[in-house]
């Protein structure tokens, strides 16, 4: 198993449009290509409260790199994407890290 984590730094004041975003439209993409997300969290104490952290749920980096690929490549996907910038952009930047479970972990 190997767990991806993504945090997404927003522009300041576009937070509702990411999260409105994943609620109304990126999750039934996730769910079309097989994503399986463990959960989402926003900052309560931290350096930025405009960002969204998200963990997602991988087999292999195969299989990672098939899905997501799909997903990106997803004629609705890139046009619903555009959509909800169209009065501007929501991320500034996007951070993601590949995590791996140790023997020890209860996540595995």
């Amino acid at each position: 198993m190997i767990i991806e984590m993504r945090i997404y730094h927003c522009a300041p004041g576009r937070l509702p449009a990411l999260n409105d975003r994943f609620k109304n439209t990126t999750l039934a993409f996730f769910k079309k290509y097989g994503i399986e997300q463990i959960g989402f969290w926003t900052t309560l104490i931290g350096p930025s409260n405009h960002a969204l952290t998200y963990l997602l749920k991988w087999e292999s980096l195969a299989e990672r790199e098939a899905k997501w690929n799909a997903f990106q490549a997803d004629p609705e996907w890139i046009a619903k994407r555009a959509a909800s910038e169209a009065e501007k952009p929501i991320l500034e930047r996007v951070e993601n890290v590949f995590l791996t479970p140790t023997e020890y972990s209860a996540l595995r």
